[in-house]
């Protein structure tokens, strides 16, 4: 299992940056408060969505994150190699 304060940390260190869709869109998004707030939508994902998502990784699509607000978001930022190559390289 793995840390989700860990792993919103990792997601506030790399806010701003470009992320990719699992279809190829692209973005990036910034973090109010508890919330991640991607640019190309007024979607907001809680960070107790993520903390849900976390359970479940490694994600193989967005099926699994479906329930969750923003699966498409929640995906390709979890599974980023900025994100989940660092959890894996300091296995948290």
């Amino acid at each position: 299992m793995y840390d989700s304060e860990y792993v919103w940390s990792l997601i506030k260190k790399h806010r701003g940056e470009k992320f990719y869709q699992i279809r190829g869109g692209e973005f990036a998004y910034e973090v109010k408060g508890n919330c991640v707030i991607p640019g190309r939508t007024n979607v907001k994902i809680s960070k107790t969505g993520f903390d849900e998502a976390v359970k479940l990784l490694p994600l193989p699509n967005t099926v699994p994150v479906h329930h969750l607000r923003g699966p498409s978001y929640i995906y390709a930022i979890l599974m980023d190699e900025r994100i989940f190559g660092e959890l894996n390289r300091n296995a948290h």
